[in-house]
């Protein structure tokens, strides 16, 4: 008996050794795949950003949530209007985690779309406010920028312009710069005008503008500004940050901004965001969110103000101090929403004018 029970009890010890053995070696499978204490667990992950915005732009921004995270990002830039295209061909297919691009009525056709993933975030509740977002959160304003008047100080005085529509008045033939036909600033701001002083005097206003730009038409707004700069024309419609950027780098050129639209019945200053959405499918939805998480935060905000020169939507981050003072001037009051659904008939507006 006695011989029995040593066996039943030498049997139970060489069991319990095995389990032991067996969970040891569990537990350091677990522990040679988890990440060191200072490195959270995503850190080994990636996110995957279409990029409507030109890659100088967002990518130092995109490089600093890296670094303070440990998430990678493979970037995409394209054109906005072909990474939208995409994003609707590729469906559920689509690698893209997040859409980023630099017009709110892109965003909202996306999200029209049913590209888009509605956010139900405290974060973006208090650092965005409501008009710079979709009713749902699906996209996000970032940075704000205004359709503004650039002039060249040695050949214009700013008190010769009030509007945007001036810029139709004969005086200017052969004096203006102004974007192509397929420039998104354009139709976003021609967009505007229309809901703000209806079609007749839009379409008057864009054959004004065809006539006195002549060949002044540039595809990029930089070339806007230097032909300003260079005094090749008095005067050019650009995105206010462009103007800023320049002056950056070559601060004796006789360059000023001027906020349209301002005077007693004008429609204000023209506004537009860039901003950013998540992709509906997107199966890494929680680095995702870290990553809106950082841009609306007011350090990420404040790099928009530092490197792009564009308008914080933070309420508590402050412009680069070289800017026109936010607060000194009003916008137009057309929705940044209705942006999407004004745009197919300001392309055909335009096409019938026969700008460039």
């Amino acid at each position: 008996m006695w011989n029995i029970l040593q066996h039943r009890l030498s049997s139970s010890r060489s069991l319990r050794l095995r389990f032991a053995s067996i969970a040891l070696a569990f537990c350091g499978l677990l522990l040679s795949a988890w990440p060191n204490a200072a490195t959270p667990a995503w850190a080994e992950e990636k996110l995957t950003v279409y990029s409507g915005r030109a890659e100088r732009l967002i990518k130092p921004v995109l490089d600093s949530f890296t670094a303070k995270t440990g998430i990678q990002i493979d970037l995409l830039s394209s054109g906005t209007t072909e990474l939208v295209n995409r994003l609707k061909i590729e469906g559920d297919r689509s690698p893209a985690d997040l859409f980023i691009t630099n017009d709110a009525g892109s965003l909202e056709i996306a999200r029209t779309a049913g590209l888009l993933r509605p956010l139900n975030m405290r974060e973006i509740d208090r650092a965005i406010p409501s008009q710079f977002r979709a009713a749902d959160n699906s996209w996000i304003g970032l940075s704000g920028r205004f359709w503004i008047i650039v002039y060249n100080t040695t050949l214009v005085k700013p008190d010769q312009v009030k509007s945007l529509l001036d810029l139709a008045n004969a005086e200017w033939k052969d004096k203006i710069a102004i974007p192509n036909s397929g420039s998104e600033y354009l139709q976003a701001g021609v967009s505007v005008i229309r809901a703000s002083v209806g079609d007749e005097r839009t379409k008057s206003f864009l054959q004004g503008l065809r006539d006195n730009a002549g060949s002044q038409v540039y595809q990029k707004s930089s070339q806007i500004v230097e032909a300003v700069a260079k005094g090749q024309v008095a005067i050019g419609i650009v995105n206010h940050y462009y103007v800023y950027r320049h002056l950056a780098t070559q601060p004796t050129a006789p360059l000023a901004v001027l906020i349209p639209d301002q005077h007693e019945g004008g429609m204000g200053a023209i506004m537009n965001v860039a901003g950013v959405g998540i992709l509906k499918h997107t199966p890494r939805l929680d680095n995702a969110k870290l990553l809106i998480e950082f841009l609306v935060a007011q350090a990420g905000q404040k790099m928009f103000a530092d490197l792009d020169k564009e308008y914080p939507l933070h309420p508590e981050v402050k412009a680069d101090p070289a800017l026109v003072e936010r607060k000194s001037f009003r916008a137009a009051l057309v929705p940044l929403t209705k942006l999407a659904e004004l745009r197919e008939p300001t392309q055909l507006l335009i096409e019938q004018v026969g700008l460039r």
